[in-house]
């Protein structure tokens, strides 16, 4: 079986290209996929069967040599915010925190369902940077 790795793959249209080590670029669809994986990372070594399609070479059955993300990390890539929608986000944040600041400078504790809001949020937040 040829090998190679992912030129590109677009989770959303289903489809993308593998550079073959000795040969042109191969087309991918996602029903060539193994079962569970919704994604490819660009760069990522496979191995695949090549089939002739209407408009060339097409790759099936391909097989992961590299260890890829969890699919459920592909699947957060594929959702990932844009800057400009993270900006406002990241904003109204501060802004909760600062009201949790000024709790504490008051000498008080925000209220648990307050704290629990706030962290839950942080949580959101953190998550979405590790993506």
């Amino acid at each position: 079986m040829p090998t190679g790795k992912v030129k590109w793959y677009d989770a959303e249209k289903g489809f993308g290209f593998l550079s073959q080590e000795d040969g042109p670029d191969v087309y991918v669809r996602a029903e060539a996929l193994p079962e569970g994986t919704t994604a490819l990372k660009a760069g990522t070594r496979v191995e695949f069967g090549i089939a002739q399609g209407r408009k060339g070479e097409q790759a099936l059955q391909v097989r992961v040599l590299d260890k890829q993300q969890s699919v459920a990390r592909n699947q957060r890539d594929a959702k990932r915010k844009k800057p400009d929608e993270m900006a406002p986000i990241v904003e109204d944040l501060i802004r909760v925190l600062d009201q949790v600041g000024e709790s504490y400078r008051h000498g008080r504790h925000p209220e648990r369902s307050e704290g629990r809001a706030v962290a839950k949020l942080l949580r959101a937040l953190a998550d979405e940077l590790e993506s």
